[in-house]
Formats: structure tokens, sequence, C-alpha cells
């Protein structure tokens, strides 16, 4: 197998070979300039005391040797003086190039210990990503990096990461609860069921009216799963796929709701519908209309009323169903759209907890938003907000 060197090392390996590559470059100028200004430097001027001695070895070279022992005496002389500049010129050159290249190692040595060390400060909170990574799971997301310092990549990718695992432990927690729950709402009609048929299979001889009775319950229980399945079906294809894009007009939408609707009695509908053009899936767009009605009417007072209006505002299509009802405190209308909640005397009601959660999952499917308000005087105020076509 294959080993690759670490983030560090290679790090590491670049600072060094940089520090070496730019050193040598430095050595190899600073060498080559010396070398040309020792060859350039014009020969050397005798000293008085060498002439005077020249002039010595000249006079006793005129008794001894005649006129052609000077010019040799001369010769002899100046080769010397070339032979002492070029052995002292290379002595120099030597000596130089030595030196740097030993204070070259010593400082390459020295820059690679020191960039491995900031090679490691540079990548802590690299490794710290990781090891919080190796951490999590869907049964803790608690581990954060919380990295401190100034705010560069890696801050940034640490916070990122942290952004991450809180939205991950929101969005498992939710999905335990909504499992949780589920399972809860979908027990209690089988509950139903066998208590219904083990009170009368008990009997020795149960009667027609009691197996009918029976029957009665166990098909009220059956149409209550049946109803819930769905809804839980619409909420999962809207978390895992993209509405249609077909055009539509909410107010379309909101008066074939309002046509196909029996008649509440002590309920009045007060519809103002204006044009809203959207682009969407016209079966779930149904479908938030109708919750949004069933809500209005299920949660109100006798004599109560449902006020519904569309309208098309900069660039967006508006849907507002307002319901008189009993108060609903201000801080507890965002937990409505969570699924399976029902506050106060909602429990009391036969609904699953999900017209709202429905609602919210709709709009997000089409890039929309919910946003509702408490009415003082009791009840809702519900407004969805869609991109116009």
């Amino acid at each position: 197998m294959r080993r690759h060197l670490s983030a560090r090392s290679r790090l590491t390996l670049l600072y060094t070979s940089l520090f070496a590559v730019g050193g040598a470059a430095l050595v190899s100028i600073t060498y080559l300039l010396v070398s040309h200004a020792l060859h350039g430097t014009a020969a050397p001027r005798t000293p008085l005391q060498v002439k005077e001695a020249v002039a010595h070895c000249v006079a006793a070279a005129r008794i001894k040797g005649g006129p052609g022992a000077v010019a040799k005496c001369s010769a002899l002389y100046a080769n010397g003086v070339q032979a002492g500049a070029s052995a002292q010129r290379s002595t120099a050159l030597t000596h130089l190039l030595a030196y740097s290249l030993l204070s070259l190692a010593g400082a390459a040595l020295l820059a690679a210990v020191a960039g491995w060390i900031a090679a490691g400060r540079i990548l802590r909170p690299v490794h710290r990503l990781t090891s919080a990574a190796r951490a999590a799971s869907e049964q803790n997301l608690s581990q954060r990096i919380a990295l401190q310092g100034p705010r560069d990549e890696l801050r940034e990718l640490a916070d990122t990461f942290d952004t991450m695992l809180e939205r991950l432990d929101r969005a498992f927690t939710s999905q335990r609860q909504f499992i949780a729950n589920a399972s809860h709402e979908l027990r209690t009609p089988l509950t139903v069921m066998r208590t219904t048929m083990d009170v009368v299979l008990a009997k020795p001889e149960p009667t027609r009216d009691e197996l009918v009775s029976m029957a009665a319950d166990v098909r009220q229980a059956v149409d209550h799963s049946e109803r819930l399945i769905e809804v839980l079906l619409v909420l999962a294809r809207n978390d895992q796929a993209r509405a249609r894009a077909d055009p539509l007009d909410l107010a379309a939408i909101v008066e074939d709701a309002l046509d196909g609707r029996t008649a509440n009695s002590g309920i009045t509908t007060i519809p103002t519908l204006g044009e809203a053009p959207v682009t969407g899936d016209a079966v779930l767009l149904e479908r938030l209309v109708a919750n949004l009605l069933d809500n209005a009417e299920r949660y109100n007072i006798a004599g109560g009323t449902v006020t519904v209006s569309t309208a098309a505002q900069d660039g967006t299509s508006v849907l507002r169903v307002t319901n008189t009802g009993t108060v609903v405190p201000a801080d507890m209308v965002e937990r409505l759209f969570l699924p399976f909640t029902r506050l106060d005397d909602r429990t009391r009601h036969d609904g699953f907890g999900l017209g709202l959660a429905l609602v919210s999952s709709i709009a997000a499917a089409h890039n929309g938003t919910v946003h509702a308000t408490a009415v003082s005087t009791g009840g809702l105020d519900i407004t969805v907000r869609l991109p116009r076509r």
C-alpha cells in the first residue's frame, strides 16, 4: 500500500524547499558578483620597499648576468605577484562558497524546524475539525469545535462545520420526535380496533347489533389510520422532491375549494379573491388551501367567521386566512407548525396535529413562506407567500 506524506509534512517540505531554492539563488548571485569583482580588480601597485628590492636585484643581475638578467628578474617578480593574487582570489572564493553553503544548510535546517511548528499551528484547527467529525454520529451531535482566534479561512471553516452540526442535531431530533409521534398516532387506532374486537369476541354469543357496532368502530379506526398515513406520505414526498411547476392561480384554487366544501352551520366564510398567479403543483396547493380552511373552521367558535383573501403583492402571490376562535398565546404560535402539535383545547378535536405542518411543508416545496400571528380577540391570522408567476 502506497503511503502518502501528511499535510503537515508536505507544508514543511514546501517551506524548506522554497527557502533552500531562494538561499541557493542568493549564494550563487553573491558568488558570481564577488568573483567578477575580484577578476576585474586592477593589478596591485608595487610598494616602495618592493621597488627598492627589485632595484637591488637588477643591479646585482647587471653585474653578474648582463642586460638580459634584468628582464628575467622583472618577469619573475611579475609572475610571482600574479600567482599570489590568483591564489588569494581562489582562497577567498573557496572560503566564501564554503561558509555560504554551511550557512545555507544551517538556515534550511532552522527553516524546516520552524516550518514544522508553523504547519502544526496552522493545521491544528483542521485536526480539531477531524476529531469533531469522527465524534459526531446520529446519536451524538453535541460535539463543537468553537474555534477562537482571527476570523480567517480556517475559522470560517470551523464555524461552518459547527453550524452544520447544529442543523443536523435539530434535524435528527425533529425526526426522532416525528417518528415517535407518528408511531403513537398509528398505534391509537390499532388499540381501538383491538379493544373493540376483544370486548365483542369475549362474549359467548355476541348479537348482530354488537357485531355491527364493532365493525363500525373498526371501520372508523381504519379510516383514521388511512387519513394519517396519507398525510405522512404527502409530508415525506414534500421533503424528498420538488413540486411541479404548472401555471396556476391561487384565487381559482381557493374558489374551487370553497365550492367543494359542505356548509358548516354557524361559520361564515368571507372570500376576497384577487388574481394571484403562481407556478406549482395543483394537487399540493389544493391540499394547502384545504388544510388552512379546515384548520380555520375546526378551531373556530360558534357563529365565528373565516376570512379568505388572495392577492398579488410585488413579486409574490399572497394567500391569507383569518379565523375567529379561542385566544392562542403568542409564544405558542410557531409550535403549531410542528408535526403532531396540539395546544390547549385543540386536543379535544379529531385532527392529527399535522394540518399546519403540512401547509408549511407544501409552501417550502414551492419556495414560499408561511407566517402566522395570534389575533388578540382570538383565532389565527395565517399568511402564505409564494413566488409570483
